[in-house]
């Protein structure tokens, strides 16, 4: 009962918190009403109906109760409140909103190409040299790495890190099943957060955090550096630096609907790849176009609000077949607010 209670202070406080910034972020930097989208983004289909805030906090408690029936049955660990944490809170809040007006004045200027103009030539694919979300510096920048978590938890008021936690159950079966050391592969690991969660819930993997930014890596590295065992590359995903069948586990958050179809299906391929046979490929990503049809509405707007080029096709892209036609199958997916996991095994030999 005490733990429940505890449980459900802070994650209320949590969503609390950040939809209050949620709120004044809207109100401070109003969208641009535009008769025709610019720059690459596609035409939003015809207006349709968007969710309430009360429908999206209604669906936020639902995700809560799952997530606090997974921790009551043990799946894994409640999230851990540290001491420092407010303080944490507040930095982060401050730091956002210092940054907001640069992204409004790139929102509304569409400056979507700001990091190609400063970055390219440099190495990096040509899909990833974009201001995604209108953030400062894209990708590219250690200040880019420090903003980006709490900008995307404003963004769903609170409810990133409870997403990602969905992906623990189909996780955690891998190390159930696996006898040893699993060999766990996260792609895009980004700030290493999702790293972090696996190594606090399961024994002793071994992990590789695969992202293609060197400042988020360098993120990950704090992060994760009270954690054994984890290794973090810089690297494609449509082109691991990994031998075939080197792997039991293959994670990826938010990753699917920043690439075009092309990338898509050869990160498809390379996870099959790597994946040894049984093993486990876990991906947490956008809902999809149909997936709540009521919700359709705020997917279409999505694209040009937030600098999303490649999320209409992937709003509408056929995953399931997608990762069939590499081999992989489908085992399980969930709906977990404005997400979705989704689970593909393959076959053993």
């Amino acid at each position: 009962m005490l733990a429940r209670a505890a449980y459900q202070l802070s994650q209320n406080a949590r969503i609390g918190w950040f939809l209050g910034q949620y709120l004044l972020s809207n109100r401070l930097s109003r969208p641009v009403v535009r008769t025709a989208p610019l720059s690459s983004a596609p035409a939003p289909a015809a207006h349709r109906r968007m969710p309430t805030l009360a429908e999206l906090l209604e669906d936020i408690r639902e995700l809560l109760r799952r997530d606090w029936q997974d921790i009551r049955h043990g799946l894994y660990r409640a999230p851990a409140v540290s001491a420092d944490q407010p303080g944490r809170l507040l930095a982060d809040a401050v730091r956002y909103f210092r940054d907001l007006p640069a992204v409004t004045a790139r929102r509304r200027r569409d400056g979507f190409d700001d990091v190609r103009r400063e970055r390219a030539g440099r190495g990096f694919p040509d899909y990833y040299l974009r201001n995604f979300h209108y953030q400062t510096d894209g990708y590219l920048s250690r200040r880019s790495a420090r903003l980006y978590d709490q900008q995307v938890e404003v963004l769903f008021i609170g409810s990133a890190e409870t997403m990602r936690r969905r992906a623990l159950v189909p996780v955690g079966a891998v190390f159930r099943r696996r006898r040893g050391a699993v060999v766990h592969l996260d792609v895009a690991c980004g700030t290493g957060r999702f790293l972090a969660s696996v190594h606090d819930n399961f024994a002793a993997p071994v992990s590789i955090g695969l992202d293609l930014s060197p400042h988020y890596l360098a993120e990950a590295a704090g992060t994760l550096r009270s954690r054994p065992g984890v290794t973090l590359v810089q690297g494609l995903a449509e082109d691991l630096p990994l031998a075939d069948a080197s792997v039991d586990l293959v994670t990826c958050v938010y990753l699917l609907h920043e690439i075009p179809d092309a990338v898509r299906r050869a990160v498809a391929g390379e996870f099959a790849r790597v994946l040894r046979p049984g093993g486990r490929a876990v991906l947490v990503d956008s809902l999809q176009q149909g997936d709540r049809p009521a919700w359709d509405g705020l997917l279409d707007g999505f694209p040009s609000a937030f600098h999303e080029p490649f999320y209409a096709e992937y709003a509408r892209a056929d995953l399931q077949g997608l990762f069939a036609a590499a081999g992989l199958r489908p085992a399980g997916s969930e709906i977990a607010f404005l997400s979705k996991v989704l689970v593909f095994d393959k076959p053993e030999a």
